[in-house]
């Protein structure tokens, strides 16, 4: 009875209170009370940048959407996508790094910054200056995100208030957006340029560089309406070409534009790793290079642009990678694991294509080959970290573990990171493969339960070099294309390129395959160049190892990899359709734009093919 005297009493003295409904909450500020502090002010700004998520580095990453890596775990929604069955109502599988609502979330964020930073009630120029900078960047960083998943969306440069009569927008156009975003990118450029900048946070070179790449989009095969008509029956019967592309134009002059952006970039001091090399390094040095501008040590950390970094105080999705994607025979969860198809396409030491019709090349599939294969991927008999303590005395020689070995007595043992393993037989790999690139190497790194501080690159010094060479390769100017692409190859350890014309096209693609390998680029880049029928659209695949014990040999025991005591076979095979079976539809190129917010928003109009 007490209690519920006390709530009427409560509520009648509170009731008879004018200012109870004036009352703040003690944990939450209100919007004036932030723009008149520069600390509070900078802290909102520094929210924005939670829309980069954990980067690339999600349990399940943009690379299993691609023929790079298959999801090991099913009812992720990732196969609605590789399968073409994405739909309005289900679009499959959308990292909240690119989802529509999450996207116009943050730029809502960035206008309300940008407008009350227009007259801030603090005095302090400089600051000011910079916080606009970062958020312009963030702002047409984000609609970038829309633009390469959904083409032209509606451009929202203002925050709404109740005093607006409309709320809803229509798509703008492709050129529309790519121009205000190009926009964006020069004023963050101009207003942070000079400003003493922190690992993470926009700086001039970042806005120069997401410039360069939209444009490097915008000039492409996609985005060129006549030439994407041709190339697809679903994009010529699209009623909106000028949503997706440029419907007029000269397409030289957006190539001329794409490579003075990339350019700009590349003449910035201070940033880029080991590019002055004029011979190729040795395979061993050309692994390490490949790691460090990987990992960001020893040098690596000059190709970051920008980065989304992490650290052990703060315990975050993007420092499990080494769980969420290594072994399972160290206890981890196997979840992107390299497919067949993308093994292939490393070459070998020499520069030639690998070739299974070659003897040499089948028997011993991972010798010789390009050194960033070793820093990328984990294989049968590849070296790694010691295991855990429970497993250290199965495999002492600290070696994956992804074949069978049949010994002498006919007994077959099934490697430790198999789906057959002793130790975890539900964490492991379909194709017989596990990711490396961005793992930290380091023993004292236990994937299970400590954290790596590997950062994200969102953008990085070589991805414009690459964007440079292709507008070269598309302009004519192979010689200084070739220029730039050897001195990526230097640093890998691989021999120069000589090509010209189309076969310098393709030898440049897969340049930037191998390099750019688990970075959020291939699926970009195969839609754009509109050759995602013949990648995007080919079967996953993997590989069986097998090892048969030789008459006589001494059979190490517990096993290790050892040529000399085992023949070892190489069988690939395609993925179990009902395990995953890609297929490729042109409605793809596009995500189609969800349900519920056509739903919201009678004024959008929904993607080609949907």
């Amino acid at each position: 009875m007490k209690k519920i005297i006390f709530g009427l009493l409560s509520l009648v003295v509170f009731g008879c209170n004018d200012d109870f409904v004036n009352t703040k909450p003690l944990d939450q500020l209100g919007e004036s009370t932030v723009w008149t502090d520069a600390s509070l002010a900078e802290a909102f700004v520094s929210e924005i940048y939670a829309g980069f998520g954990n980067g690339g580095f999600d349990e399940q990453m943009n690379a299993s959407l691609t023929d790079e890596t298959i999801f090991t775990h099913p009812g992720r929604n990732i196969t609605t996508i590789t399968e073409s069955r994405s739909n309005p109502a289900n679009p499959g599988w959308i990292n909240g790094t690119l989802s529509w609502g999450n996207m116009y979330l943050r730029i809502r964020a960035c206008n309300l910054a940008l407008s009350n930073l227009e007259a801030p009630k603090f005095t302090n120029p400089v600051l000011v200056d910079r916080m606009k900078g970062e958020v312009k960047f963030l702002r047409a960083y984000y609609y970038h995100q829309l633009i390469r998943y959904f083409g032209g969306v509606p451009i929202i440069d203002k925050p709404f208030t109740l005093n607006d009569s409309d709320f809803l927008s229509p798509r703008n156009t492709w050129e529309e957006c790519v121009n205000f975003i190009v926009k964006n990118c020069d004023e963050a450029a101009a207003l942070l340029d000079g400003k003493s900048m922190v690992a993470g946070r926009a700086n001039k070179a970042a806005a120069l560089a997401l410039k360069a790449r939209v444009l490097i989009y915008a000039a492409s095969d996609l985005h060129d309406m006549p030439t994407a008509k041709s190339k697809s029956s679903v994009l010529s019967s699209f009623e909106k070409p000028e949503l997706v592309g440029y419907v007029s134009g000269d397409r030289k002059a957006r190539w001329e534009k794409a490579r003075d952006a990339a350019k700009a970039v590349l003449d910035l001091p201070g940033y880029g790793y080991a590019l002055n090399l004029t011979n190729p390094v040795s395979s061993a040095d050309g692994t390490t290079n490949y790691m460090n501008a990987s990992l960001a040590k020893n040098g690596g950390e000059k190709e970051i642009l920008i980065g989304r970094y992490f650290i052990n105080a703060k315990q975050e999705g993007g420092g499990r990678q080494g769980l969420f994607n290594g072994p399972n025979g160290y206890h981890n969860w196997a979840g992107n694991t390299p497919v067949q198809l993308m093994i292939d396409d490393y070459e070998m030491m020499d520069g030639s294509k690998f070739d299974w019709n070659k003897t040499e090349h089948s028997s011993a599939p991972y010798t010789g080959r390009d050194p960033r294969f070793y820093a990328s991927v984990l294989f049968e008999g590849a070296p790694w970290k010691p295991r855990t303590s429970d497993v250290a005395s199965k495999d002492p020689a600290n070696q994956i573990q992804t074949g069978q070995y049949i010994l002498a007595n006919g007994t077959t043992v099934f490697g430790l990171d198999t789906r057959k393993s002793s130790v975890e037989d539900w964490n492991g790999s379909y194709t017989g493969y596990y990711i490396r690139k961005f793992v930290d190497p380091n023993p004292a790194i236990i994937d299970q339960n400590t954290w790596q501080q590997i950062p994200w690159p969102i953008l990085r010094y070589t991805e414009m070099v690459f964007n440079y060479a292709e507008a070269l390769i598309e302009l004519g100017d192979h010689a200084n294309a070739l220029l730039w692409l050897n001195k990526v190859r230097f640093r890998a350890g691989m021999p120069a390129l000589t090509e010209t014309g189309d076969a310098l096209k393709q030898r440049f693609r897969n340049e930037k395959r191998v390099e750019m390998y688990l970075e959020e680029q291939r699926y970009h880049d195969t839609r754009r160049w509109m050759i995602a029928p013949t990648t995007l659209g080919r079967k996953a695949n993997g590989i069986n190892v097998t090892g048969v014990a030789k008459a006589g040999a001494t059979i190490p025991n517990p096993y290790r990899f050892d040529p000399n005591a085992f023949s070892y076979t190489y069988k690939v095979f395609e993925i179990d359709p009902g395990k995953e079976n890609r297929a490729w539809l042109d409605k793809m190129y596009y995500l189609p734009i969800h349900r519920d917010e056509m739903n919201r928003n009678n004024k959008l109009v929904q993607n080609p093919g949907y």
